[in-house]
């Protein structure tokens, strides 16, 4: 982990592990300015979904970055 990013690997996990994971880590994001969420590009697709329906509008987050590499960013805060 970098100062100030988080790395989550959601690989293995269904929708419910990785909406608790995010949340987790929402929760304890002080000092954060990027969370990483590696959720993969062929299985992966699903939980890339459930990023972008459940977490476009949360309030600590200023926007999402996906990638066709099978990796989402929550952008917390700026550099």
């Amino acid at each position: 982990m970098n100062a100030g990013f988080l790395e989550i690997d959601l690989h293995g996990k269904n929708k419910y592990q990785a909406r608790v994971a995010i949340d987790a880590a929402l929760r304890r994001s002080s000092g954060v300015y990027r969370i990483r969420l590696i959720h993969g590009f062929n299985a992966g697709t699903a939980l890339r979904d459930m990023i972008q329906e459940e977490y476009l509008d949360h309030p600590k987050i200023l926007r999402l970055i996906s990638t066709s590499s099978g990796v989402t960013e929550l952008v917390l805060r700026e550099l």
